[in-house]
Order: C-alpha cells, then structure tokens, then sequence
C-alpha cells in the first residue's frame, strides 16, 4: 500500500472511532446528554485506541443507547444497536440468577454442599464446601482460572477431587471461574437440563433479552464485533472447559439494559424470577468497602469514586481478601450501589445500577482496556447526569 493512501485509510479510522453513531434507543435523549456522554467516551477511546463502544442509560424511567466507533477497523462497520459484545464476567450474573432461581424453586439450597449434587466429588473437600461459597467466591482458594491442561469435565471433576483448599471455607474471597463455573452446572443439573438451553430458552427470553446468546447464530455473526487486545490484536472468545457458565455471553447494550431494569423492577417478569434476581442482592460477605453478594458486588449508596476503585482494584480480583460474614445476611435495600466488571481478551465491559434511584449505566468496548478506566468513566457519566 502507498504511504499516502495507507495514512488516509488510518485518518478515516480515526474518525470513524471518535464519530458517535446515531443513538439506538428506546426513548430520544434528552437535549444535551449525547454531548454529556461523548465528553467522557470520546477521550476514553482515544487514549485507549478503542474502535467501538455503547453505552446505555437507564435514569428517570427511561433508557437511552449511545453507539460510537466501529465493529471493526477491518469492515469499518459502525457500532449499532444490533452489535454484539463479549461481556465475561458479567455474564456470572446470569449464572448466580439461573441458581437463585433453582433455590426459589426448591431444586437446591444455596446451603447444601456441592459434592451433594456431584458424586464424584463426595468424600472430597467440596463436603465442606457450600453452593453459597461457590458463587461468592469463598471456597477457600479456588483458582482465577481453569487451568490450562483440563480440556473436558472428566478432567475437571478429577482435579476438583484432588484440590485441596488453602483457606476455610467462609474465611477468605478469592476470585474464581471455577467456583461460579461449578454453581451453574449444579444449578442446570439440579433442574434436569443443559445449562445453555436453561440459559437460552428460559432466562434470556424470560426477560425479553431477545439479542442474548452464548451460542451466536449464524444470522447475527455480522454485527458479533471485532474485540481487539491491549496490543490491538484481533481477538474473539474461544470457549473452554465452564465458559458459558463463567464468562460466555455475547449481547447488546439495548438488551443488557433490560437486564439492568429487570435487577431494579423496572419489568413485568415472571415472579418467580424476578424474586430469584432479588435475590442475587443479598449481601453474604464484607471485603473492605464491597459487600459480596450473589456474585454482584454492592456498596452503601451514595458511594465515593474511591470506593468504586478500590472494590474493583487488581488486588481484590487478583488476591485473596479476608472474608468477614454478614449474619445474618443483609437482605436486598435499594440504597445502594451494585456493580460487576467483565472482560475477555478482546472486549471489556462493566455494568452499574443504583435500584432505589431507578438508575444505572452499562459500558461495552470491543477492546481491552483498564478497570480504574470503566468504573471511572461510568462514574464520570453519572456525575454528568446529574444522578450521583
């Protein structure tokens, strides 16, 4: 490629990242809020060469999409409201509200022990570890991640009877794929079916979250974007041995808001399980500032941006924090905070709300990039807003 064209193909890119797409929502936004927005995402993108973002915005009843950048610097296809993101972790929410839903249904306890519901694991270490342990984190040292030689569940189940913990159960928060991995399988298994069908057939379409898939169809590949790493390689999810359950969905911002206001009854859902979400706000752990919930994690509101920061430092997700329990638990308020960060190698993520104010933030990049940044950045939006 000549130089003067290849430096012209880069200039487009560059607009074609800062250009904010025309916003995809469900309400026209207020005069003045897509400058608001853009004032925090337009240097967030530039500094972190991110190639498309959206942004959604739940405040005063009515939510509203932002779409800014491309899908791909490849395609140059814009951002919108059909795009699909890689949300990681944040996809464990889903899983801690398909087990809430099994314990409101009575096909488990959150108090029984794991090996109860996996007999290859009994007179293992998991008979003293309990389904609650499991998707807050607080096994007694499960890894961050599967590790890398287990390729099938045979392998997992052998590891698992072989693990020997480093912490007690209950004492200790130590971040864990594994741990939620293992409350989805138990919770699908509890009710006789596939965790994805589970997923896919009942909770997504329960909440009316119809661009929702750990399986992407064929028909919407086209707007599945582009993720990139930090060093801008392109990059998708690959699944491995507990993905679905620990960080396999791909959805968009206009559904992923949905899921927003179905956490702070904003929807006409089943109540079955719109108490099973509630649920998922119990709080079970203290951890500094944070309190551990059904794998959310929530704060007193009003809540200081270095509180935000230190509950989703690198420290909490990287090292083991002590665990102190909350008895008894400390039961769903809408004064506060609630938050959960994901990420994949290729896409970051990070997800807001504040129920007893009715409003809440969701960030979505087809890009790695810092935690400090989303949490800011969301923050900074709020502020903006008017609503912290």
């Amino acid at each position: 490629m000549r130089p003067t064209l290849f430096c012209a193909v880069i200039a487009l890119l560059c607009v074609l990242i800062l250009l904010p797409v025309q916003s995809q929502a469900v309400d026209h936004p207020p005069t003045g809020m897509g400058d608001d927005v853009a004032q925090v995402i337009r240097p967030l993108m530039e500094r972190y060469g991110i190639p498309g973002m959206a942004v959604g915005i739940v405040v005063k009843g009515k939510d509203y999409v932002f779409d800014y950048g491309v899908e791909s610097t490849a395609t140059g296809a814009p951002i919108g409201h059909d795009t699909l993101f890689e949300i990681g972790s944040i996809s464990k929410t889903f899983t801690a509200t398909l087990a809430s839903y099994a314990h409101i249904t009575g096909k488990l306890a959150l108090s029984d022990r794991a090996s109860q519901y996996l007999p290859s694991l009994q007179r293992s270490n998991f008979d003293k570890v309990s389904l609650l342990n499991l998707g807050t984190h607080t096994s007694g040292g499960l890894p961050l991640q599967v590790p890398d030689e287990i390729k099938n569940n045979d392998q997992l189940m052998a590891y698992f009877q072989s693990w020997k913990p480093t912490y007690t159960p209950g004492t200790f928060r130590t971040y864990s794929n594994p741990s939620i991995g293992m409350l989805g399988m138990i919770a699908a298994n509890s009710m006789h079916a596939d965790f994805i069908e589970l997923m896919e057939r009942s909770l997504f379409p329960a909440l009316g979250m119809r661009n929702t898939f750990l399986n992407v169809p064929s028909a919407r590949t086209k707007h599945y974007a582009q993720g990139y790493t930090t060093n801008g390689v392109p990059v998708r999810m690959t699944p491995g041995v507990l993905w679905s359950e620990a960080y396999g969905i791909r959805t968009t911002a206009s559904d992923m808001l949905r899921f927003v206001k179905a956490n702070m009854h904003m929807l006409n859902v089943d109540p079955k399980w719109q108490d099973a979400i509630t649920a998922t706000h119990t709080g079970y752990y203290r951890i500094g500032a944070m309190t551990q919930d059904l794998i959310w994690e929530q704060y007193h509101y009003p809540v200081e941006l270095d509180q935000l920061l230190s509950g989703n430092s690198t420290k909490i997700l990287f090292e083991a924090n002590p665990a102190t329990e909350l008895d008894p638990p400390v039961r769903p308020s809408g004064d506060v905070l609630i938050n959960k960060t994901g990420s994949t190698s290729g896409f970051a993520a990070y997800v807001a709300f504040v129920p007893d104010k009715r409003i809440g933030i969701v960030l979505l990049a087809n890009k790695s990039y810092p935690i400090d940044a989303r949490v800011t950045a969301a923050f900074e939006i709020l502020v903006h807003l008017g609503v912290t």
